[in-house]
């Protein structure tokens, strides 16, 4: 009786050992696969397989499959259900298929197979019924450089007329616009890396891009941006009338407006801080904060223009920069085209400084706590605050402006005082974006005051020495 009793114990000890053994390679597995969920796959079956009590053995490639695509199918649907709330939510369980709809942006949401064929996009579904004509991009007065593309929902997809798959991944896909205002990096970081990023940073890279309005310049620019969003080559979808196959994905980006996150919203609630983190890793970026930067003069980054909107006294500006402390970095346009390496350069300054325009988008590499100084032309006062005053403080830059008089404008030896151009800048907006475009952005040229210009270089030196 004791014997049987002591064996009965034993016997539950080991059960219960091996129970609670069972339930820490469970928690392990789960937690492995929380981190990179795509990309552990392989790895858990490969774990199950050797340590598993339902033992799947090498070579057992269809139980394998099995639990590969199940374990694939259950991560894509977490994923792309992260787009979607509220009544949005019910219509994607319902149908597997949402539209997100803004007044500036419109993203279409499938956890349906997408079948692409360059400019069109089939989506199998006894469920839906939708033919839809749309462009990738989020900036509305873009629209007439971009081409549209066509979703076709339903039954209609599902009949002999829709091509047959030439490549089948296994990743979903994610389908945006690669023109634009493609060539401006304002409208480039604003209107396409930013919703890019929001869009796709909580994929962890297990994600396509296909890309229509396929530009090769754009994806060698920002091909770091590219590669840490994605595992994967980008794709064309009208290079050799290949159709391409997904098990579901994106069409079109979130886009919330001029260089815009909102962290309140799906499907990552990202800030301009955590954009900011990414771009540094993307680019190997030194510098978190300016109080990192060990110079014995603050380095002050100039940014020279070259077709409008110039200094004409740069070289005096220059001079009184290094007589304030400054050391003096100058860079011309040339000097930006390559931004691995003038990312770099932008990250060791602790003050850039500027006319209006599209260099400025660089405070984006700017370390926390510098400083950046737009010198604010005639009649653009709006812009430089909406484009770069604005964000700066969101991205933890300080802000200076120095607004000039008409006495350094060109504008007012050319048009004279009274003229409404100089007396009253509002009255040209009226006749049009084009028509105010021609007088303040192409056809002025300025004249620093350098005497006004010292207190503004004195001030920004200040809130250096603050954080030094």
């Amino acid at each position: 009786m004791g014997k049987k009793l002591k064996v009965e114990l034993v016997f539950g000890a080991t059960t219960y050992s091996v129970a609670f053994l069972l339930l820490l390679v469970w928690l392990f597995a789960a937690a492995y696969f929380y981190v990179n969920p795509l990309g552990s796959c392989k790895h858990q079956l490969r774990f199950w397989r050797d340590y598993s009590p339902i033992s799947v053995k090498k070579g057992d490639f269809a139980i394998e499959e099995v639990l590969n695509e199940v374990i694939q199918e259950d991560t894509l649907k977490f994923q792309l259900r992260r787009f979607v709330r509220d009544e949005d939510r019910i219509q994607f369980e319902n149908t597997g298929f949402s539209c997100l709809h803004s007044q500036i942006s419109e993203v279409y949401v499938s956890e349906r197979p997408l079948i692409i064929d360059n400019q069109t996009i089939y989506v199998p579904s006894s469920q839906l019924q939708l033919t839809k004509k749309l462009k990738l991009y989020g900036e509305v007065n873009a629209h007439h450089r971009v081409s549209p593309v066509t979703i076709v929902a339903g039954e209609q997809s599902t009949n002999s007329s829709v091509p047959v798959c030439h490549v089948t991944h296994d990743v979903p896909a994610v389908v945006f616009s690669g023109r634009g205002f493609a060539g401006n990096m304002y409208h480039e970081i604003s209107e396409m890396i930013i919703p890019l990023f929001i869009t796709t940073r909580h994929f962890r890279s297990q994600v396509k891009f296909v890309i229509t309005d396929f530009n090769p310049k754009w994806v060698k620019k920002y091909s770091r941006v590219l590669e840490s969003l994605s595992g994967y080559d980008v794709i064309n979808p009208a290079e050799n009338g290949t159709v391409h196959c997904f098990p579901g994905g994106v069409i079109g980006l979130k886009y919330y407006g001029l260089m815009a996150l909102n962290s309140s919203d799906l499907p990552g609630g990202y800030s301009m801080a955590d954009f900011r983190k990414f771009l540094r890793e993307s680019y190997s970026l030194k510098y978190e904060n300016v109080v990192q930067i060990k110079r014995e003069r603050p380095v002050l980054l100039l940014i020279s223009r070259k077709n409008s909107r110039i200094f004409l006294n740069e070289r005096q500006m220059i001079s009184l920069m290094e007589e304030i402390g400054f050391e003096v970095v100058l860079v011309r346009p040339s000097g930006m085209s390559d931004l691995a390496k003038f990312s770099r350069v932008v990250n060791t300054c602790s003050v850039m400084v500027g006319a209006h325009g599209a260099g400025l988008t660089n405070e984006v590499f700017l370390p926390n706590g510098a400083v950046m100084v737009q010198v604010v032309l005639l009649g653009l006062e709006w812009g430089s605050t909406a484009y770069y005053g604005g964000p700066a403080s969101d991205m933890g830059v300080q802000y200076l402006e120095y607004k000039i008089d008409p006495e350094e404008s060109t504008l007012l030896k050319k048009f004279g005082r009274d003229h409404p151009i100089i007396t009253d800048p509002d009255s040209i907006g009226t006749k049009g974006y084009y028509a105010f475009r021609s007088v303040y952005i192409n056809g002025q040229n300025v004249n620093v005051n350098l005497t006004r210009f010292r207190e503004t270089l004195v001030q920004a030196m200040e809130l250096v020495d603050l954080d030094l």
